[in-house]
């Protein structure tokens, strides 16, 4: 099934004022600046689709989480100059989200203008999916239409993403319907053999997604924090390792569903691949002396914190010549360079295969994968914008901030 909600490109919007949801709760470094700039540009296509159609572009987002009071922190004028320079036009930052200053900065804007309004998070209301602040948007901006092309902000129901569509009717921007395609194709049509590699901290945010993954992957490769679960379950001693004993009954059920799959006769070992030794030390610091050890052989004291030298190669041999790897979660504490090993090594195996269909979910996983590569991610298939939001269209939820547009 392709893409069932209306674009940009199916109604009228010519010399149209256009309210845009863009996702622009990108990375800060710690002077304020912008670490990274994906979502940005990952927003550009729309934008000057509609420059060129003489839109007045109205864009709106969130960054971080300044629970509902202004804070200059997570102000978004840094990216409005951050903007302008890819565009390479002005882009009138407003300093609020609503009322008069947001009516009069649109009804001055020329044709073919851009506009950023204020963190829609200054206001409490906007996490409540108020319709009354909605309404407050949508009559501050005048706007014909509303495009959803926030795609990192899709899995949730907030004011602007859900509630804005009572007021203004609602079309999807190129980001949302690219991101949507590239994620449900590679899931429900995928070239094969398609595997599965699952980092990251928890398995009780991956639940659904490992699932998913049972029924429709030929192999799993678990690695992170997450593989300490998995190990533990198996009766390993993890030590200090970030362990969530209470997955029990989950992992029952997912092992049990891969027993089905392989069949009589199969091994669901070579399934659902754990790892075989473990990158440990004290602490998660470059300080830190790294030691690899046996899974059975973690020392008192120690914790777990990437995946081991012989478990970083069966990963990569898992990778060569398949058709498609989707990898959501970094396989170690990649935010350290010391146990950054087994993501760095994933990220080369992927990025020199040029025919394996290579989708990244988005969030850590993302920011590793662009930090690492220096290049915009251009080696691999698809970087998503989207942490929970890809996780969640990856699992087969439906997402809140699509599902109120318009039907094609």
């Amino acid at each position: 099934m392709g893409f069932h909600k209306r674009t940009i490109k199916n109604v009228p919007l010519d010399n149209k004022t256009i309210l845009v949801r863009v996702d622009y709760n990108v990375p800060l470094n710690k002077d304020g600046t912008i670490r990274n700039d994906l979502r940005i540009r990952a927003s550009l296509p729309t934008i000057r689709y509609l420059l060129r159609h003489g839109c007045k572009v109205v864009l709106m987002s969130h960054l971080g989480r300044p629970d509902g009071k202004r804070d200059q922190k997570y102000t978004l004028e840094a990216v409005a100059e951050h903007l302008g320079s890819l565009l390479k036009k002005p882009v009138v930052f407003v300093d609020d989200c609503i009322g008069d200053k947001v009516k009069q900065a649109v009804k001055r804007a020329p044709k073919s203008s851009v506009v950023l309004l204020e963190n829609v998070r200054f206001y409490p209301e906007e996490e409540k999916n108020s319709p009354a602040f909605a309404k407050k948007i949508a009559d501050a901006t005048g706007a014909r239409y509303f495009v959803q092309d926030a795609f990192g902000a899709v899995h949730r129901a907030h004011a602007s993403t859900d509630a804005i569509e009572q007021f203004v009717p609602g079309v999807a921007g190129l980001l949302v319907q690219r991101e949507y395609n590239r994620i449900t194709g590679a899931m429900e049509r995928p070239k094969r053999p398609l595997v599965a590699v699952i980092g990251g901290a928890k398995v009780s945010d991956k639940v659904a997604l490992i699932e998913r993954f049972v029924e429709k992957a030929d192999k799993i490769l678990i690695g992170g924090a997450m593989a300490n679960t998995f190990l533990s379950y198996k009766g390993y001693s993890m030590q200090k390792s970030l362990v969530e004993p209470d997955q029990k009954e989950v992992i029952d059920a997912i092992y049990a569903a891969a027993r089905t799959k392989v069949g009589e006769g199969g091994d669901v070992d070579d399934f659902i691949i754990l790892p075989t030794d473990l990158a440990v030390a004290v602490e998660p610091s470059d300080a830190a002396e790294r030691k690899e050890v046996a899974i059975d052989a973690i020392p008192e004291g120690y914790a777990a914190f990437d995946i081991g030298a012989r478990s970083i190669d069966r990963i990569v041999r898992e990778v060569q010549g398949v058709g498609t790897v989707i990898w959501n979660g970094t396989l170690g504490f990649a935010e350290v360079h010391n146990f950054a090993h087994g993501s760095a090594r994933l990220a080369l195996a992927l990025a020199t295969q040029p025919d394996v269909v290579s989708i990244i979910g988005g969030g850590d996983t993302a920011d590793f994968v662009l930090s690492w590569s220096g290049d915009e991610g251009k080696a691999f298939t698809h970087i998503s914008t989207g942490g929970g939001a890809s996780l969640e269209l990856m699992a087969g939820e439906e997402l809140p901030g699509i599902e109120c547009l318009l039907d094609a």
